[in-house]
């Protein structure tokens, strides 16, 4: 079994010295990985700011963005990017899923033959490049870890092609309102997986897997800012209740019946009650 991997995702902070203490408890603590979200709107920090803080701050913290200025330290997450809200915002159209999808697709072509190094050209349906070269080249080679979310088959089956690590979450709704009602529960999280063992056949052994924490403990309401609803995912890996050694012997549990080993605290108000099962497990 891969050894459990845990990150957290957090939004904002009172001043620089407070995000810089807030990465260095993580890290402490036994966290692998800072995540910082990129929708439109807050309150939370500008992504490439506050992990370039972060990764300043620490020394083994890997972050969501900048692998040169992190000694290597990049997992590069990328998505559809489903939230209608932000589109509105922004003045943009959203288009349907399948053409997000395929761009993504492309998208990733684009990255990975980037980060080769030297001149790229591209011809796609969205993407063209003439001998583009981008320099710096990251530290890692040949590319950055890529992290895909993945909750419908087509979001599974491009992940199980190209992704690193993917994280498990909740298919979304076409008009990009919310996450589907329909996709909630035990049953529609086993299918995810299986999905994905299909869909990359001998590569299935390669991925690692994971998904978004969204609550710990005792039961709660989502937070105002959020999509993700914990009651829908009761009996799933992304709810975990009990004390910390009744969440330790869940993770175990996920880890032990579907593989998963990199689990992503979405709330950062339940830190208290996660932290205590990272540092028992992080690493084993």
């Amino acid at each position: 079994m891969r050894p459990f991997r845990f990150a957290a995702v957090l939004r904002s902070a009172g001043s620089g010295r407070a995000w810089a203490d807030g990465a260095r408890r993580l890290e402490d603590a036994g966290f692998d990985a800072l995540l910082v979200p990129d929708h439109l709107g807050g309150p939370r920090l500008a992504p490439v700011a506050a992990l370039t803080a972060a990764a300043c701050a620490t020394t083994r913290l890997r972050v969501g963005t900048l692998d040169l200025l992190s000694d290597g330290r990049l997992e590069f997450g990328v998505g559809t990017g489903w939230m209608a809200h932000d589109y509105h915002r922004a003045g943009l159209p959203l288009d349907p899923p399948g053409t997000r999808v395929d761009r993504l697709a492309e998208a990733i072509d684009v990255l990975k033959g980037l980060w080769r190094g030297g001149p790229f050209g591209y011809r796609g349906a969205h993407y063209r490049l003439d001998g583009l070269q981008q320099e710096p080249t990251p530290v890692q080679r040949p590319g950055p870890r890529l992290l895909l979310g993945g909750g419908g088959p087509r979001m599974l089956r491009l992940a199980a092609r190209e992704a690193d690590v993917v994280n498990l979450t909740t298919r979304t709704l076409p008009d990009g309102s919310g996450p589907d009602p329909a996709d909630g529960g035990p049953d529609a999280f086993r299918r995810k997986v299986e999905v994905l063992r299909e869909a990359a056949g001998d590569r299935f052994g390669d991925l690692e897997l994971g998904t978004s924490v969204l609550a710990v403990g005792a039961d709660r309401a989502p937070a105002a800012w959020s999509a993700a609803d914990p009651a829908a995912q009761h009996d799933t890996p992304q709810v975990l209740p009990g004390d910390p050694a009744a969440i330790t012997e869940h993770l175990l549990r996920w880890r032990a019946d579907l593989g998963l080993s990199y689990f992503v605290l979405h709330h950062e108000t339940d830190l208290p009650a996660f932290t205590p099962a990272v540092t028992t497990l992080a690493g084993r």
